[in-house]
C-alpha cells in the first residue's frame, strides 16, 4: 500500500500518529511515545534538529481515558489525506469496542492507506485487523491472543511467537511492553542503529530482545480455561528431576495413557513431552536467572541429564543458549 500524501509535517520532522481511543492500555501508548521522544531529547542534547513530532489522537477529546484510570490529553482525527509519516495502533481492553466503531475502523483503514508505515501494538492488531488491511499478511499479537485473532480475522496470517512482525510498510507486535520493542525497530529504519542504540541504553531496555514472547509466557500459555492440568502441572515443578515419562504422567493425572495423551493435547496444544520440555526450560530459566549454580549442576536438577540436551532444549524454544539467558537475565 503506497502513501499518497506526505510523510512529514510543515515543519520536517516525521509526523507519528498514535491512536487512543476510551480504555486504551496506558503502556501501549506511552511506550512507543518515550522511544520516539528520547529520540528527540537525545538529538536536542547534541545540537541537532528533533527528528519526530507525535501526536496521540482520537475521535472523541480533549481526553480519553487510559488503563489504569490515566487521562490522555489528545488531538481530533486529522483528515484523510493530511502529512503523516507512521500510524501506531494500541490494544487495550477498549479494542473490541472500537474495532465495532465503523466510522473509527474506516478511519483507520484511510489512514493506514495514506501513512508511510503503519504499526500495531499489542491487541491494536484486531482493530488494524477488522478494518481489513492486515489481509493476507503476517501478524503478531499479545500471545494470549493469537488463537482469537487467527479466529476471527482467518485472513491474516498470526504468528504466535515473534515479538514484532514486519511484512512490507506493516508492523505489528507482541505484547504491551513489545510497544517499545517495536518503536525501537522504526527508529533503527529512520536514524540507524547507533541513534536506536543509543536511545535503548537511555531508557535501559534491551535494543534487540533476545529469543520471542514465547519465553516469557511459557507456563502461562500451559493453562487452559477449565485449567484441568493445574495440579498436574504443580506436580511436574516440583518433580523435574524425576521420571516424567508417560505411563507416570498418566497416573499422576489418573487416566489411562491414551486418555491422558488425547486430553492433554486437546486441553493445551502441546504433547505431554513438547509440555515437559517447556516446564524444564521454565525451570531451568528460574535457577539460571536467579541462582549462581553451575549449569550442569541446574541441568541436572532441571532433568536434562546433561548440558547439551539442555542447550538443544533451550535454542528450540527460546532461541537462546542458557549461557546467553544467565547474560542477560541473571540478578
Amino acid at each position: 500500500m503506497t502513501p499518497t500524501s506526505p510523510r512529514f509535517s510543515p515543519n520536517g520532522r516525521r509526523l507519528i500518529e498514535v491512536l487512543a481511543y476510551p480504555a486504551v492500555q496506558l503502556l501501549d501508548v506511552t511506550g512507543p511515545l518515550q522511544v520516539f521522544a528520547s529520540a528527540n531529547a537525545l538529538a536536542a542534547r547534541a545540537g541537532n534538529a528533533e527528528p519526530y513530532e507525535v501526536r496521540v489522537v482520537a475521535k472523541h477529546g480533549p481526553t480519553i481515558e487510559a488503563s489504569a484510570g490515566v487521562g490522555l490529553a489528545v488531538h481530533p482525527l486529522p483528515a484523510i489525506g493530511t502529512a503523516v509519516d507512521t500510524l501506531v495502533i494500541p490494544g487495550g481492553d477498549g479494542v473490541n469496542a472500537a474495532a465495532a466503531d465503523r466510522a473509527l475502523v474506516d478511519w483507520v483503514r484511510g489512514r493506514a492507506g495514506q501513512a508511510h508505515r503503519t504499526a500495531s501494538v499489542c491487541t491494536g492488531a484486531f482493530l488494524l485487523a477488522a478494518s481489513g488491511v492486515l489481509d493476507g499478511r503476517r501478524a503478531a499479537t499479545h500471545w494470549q491472543f493469537c488463537s482469537e485473532l487467527a479466529e476471527r480475522f482467518p485472513a491474516v496470517r498470526v504468528e504466535s511467537d515473534p515479538i514484532f512482525v514486519r511484512d512490507g510498510s506493516f508492523w505489528t507486535s507482541a505484547g504491551v511492553t513489545s510497544g517499545i520493542d517495536l518503536a525501537l525497530a522504526l527508529l533503527e529504519e529512520d536514524l540507524g542503529r547507533a541513534a536506536a542504540l543509543a536511545v535503548a541504553r537511555y531508557l535501559v531496555v534491551f535494543f534487540k530482545r533476545p529469543g520471542g514472547q514465547a519465553q516469557f509466557s511459557e507456563i502461562l500459555s500451559l493453562q487452559t480455561t477449565d485449567n484441568r492440568f493445574g495440579a498436574l502441572h504443580d506436580w511436574i515443578s516440583g518433580h523435574l528431576a524425576d521420571d516424567l515419562s508417560l505411563s507416570t504422567l498418566a497416573k499422576q493425572a489418573g487416566m489411562s495413557e491414551r486418555s491422558f495423551s488425547r486430553h492433554y493435547a486437546d486441553a493445551t496444544g502441546l504433547t505431554p513431552a513438547r509440555a515437559i520440555e517447556r516446564l524444564r526450560v521454565e525451570g531451568a530459566r528460574h535457577l539460571l536467572s536467579e541462582t549462581r549454580l553451575p549449569v550442569k549442576r541446574i541441568s541436572q536438577r532441571c532433568g536434562f541429564g546433561s548440558e547439551e540436551t539442555m542447550r538443544r532444549s533451550f535454542l528450540r524454544v527460546l532461541s537462546t543458549t542458557p549461557q546467553d539467558y544467565r547474560a542477560r537475565f541473571a540478578r
